[in-house]
């Protein structure tokens, strides 16, 4: 069957599968013309099917870029159809964390709960304990008051006490030198023959109290020893019982000699002398006389 070359340009522009159809369609339309109708009539014929023809090709080629620009937009739906895919799986992850997150806080908040109900219990007992301490308080500043003023009251008796116990030694004091002076006063009287006859030391001159430097002497008084002229110098102690009394005795005897020039017979009148005490003054020459040895 001939067919015209704009036909056949057409005819390739259309898809192998509608184009089977068109040729098939146009050999029908050729086979019926030549049962049925002239040269002249198909002419026309043809003329007026390859008009339709070009209509359809025309509506073909619209429907053709129609398909293309459907294919398009499809395109371009199936790309934001796959972004709102994907933004809807990020979407899903964030809330899936959105949704750990918040059982998280919400865990948070329970425990948060329970911390702030232990810490306003804890605040109600720490309430409770000041206040028991504020009434402590008050009762301990009750006592101190009490306490001060006991004080003061003890204060005072203290310095009566002070008082009287400064009077109490004076008093102490005045009987202890009087009785020391009477043990000195005794001395001076029985010494010269006790010596005499217990040591072989005379008295030349009379026993005196003697002050040198400033330093007070209780026993003073030429002696002769041995045919040599000597001084008697010693302590009026009413009990011998410490070191110290021996040291002083000596810086005594220091003195006197330093001023004096002569041998001294240190000597100490008490009337009582401990042990230990008489046996170290013997051992360092002192004469140690008892007030009940020359009675």
């Amino acid at each position: 069957m001939p067919f015209s070359v704009s036909l056949i340009k057409r005819l390739e522009a259309v898809e192998p599968p509608l184009r089977e159809v068109l040729i098939a369609l146009l050999e029908e339309v050729e086979r019926q013309r030549e049962d049925s109708i002239t040269r002249k009539e198909f002419l026309e014929f043809a003329k007026k099917t390859e008009e339709n023809f070009q209509r359809v090709w025309e509506a073909i080629e619209r429907l053709t870029k129609a398909q293309e620009e459907s294919e398009k937009r499809i395109g371009r739906l199936e790309a934001a159809v796959q972004e709102l895919v994907e933004a809807q799986k990020a979407s899903e992850k964030r809330i899936s964390k959105l949704e750990v997150a918040v059982e998280k806080l919400t865990e948070a908040q329970k425990k948060t709960e329970i911390r702030l109900n232990e810490l306003a219990e804890a605040q109600k007992k720490t309430e409770i304990r000041l206040n028991e301490l504020a009434e402590a308080q008050k009762r301990t500043e009750i006592r101190v008051n009490e306490l001060a003023e006991a004080q003061k009251k003890t204060e005072e008796e203290i310095r009566k006490l002070g008082i009287g116990l400064k009077l109490s030694r004076e008093q102490l004091g005045g009987l202890a030198k009087s009785v020391a002076y009477a043990l000195e006063n005794e001395a001076f009287r029985k010494l010269p023959a006790f010596l005499e006859e217990k040591h072989k030391i005379k008295v030349i001159d009379k026993i005196i109290r003697a002050e040198i430097d400033g330093e007070e002497i209780d026993i003073f008084g030429k002696v002769k020893k041995d045919g040599k002229d000597m001084i008697l110098v010693g302590e009026a102690v009413l009990k011998l019982d410490d070191r110290k009394k021996l040291k002083l005795l000596s810086e005594k005897v220091q003195l006197v000699k330093e001023n004096y020039g002569i041998e001294v017979v240190p000597i100490i009148i008490t009337h009582f002398a401990k042990k230990d005490i008489l046996e170290r003054a013997e051992k360092a020459g002192i004469i140690i006389v008892q007030s009940f040895e020359w009675d």
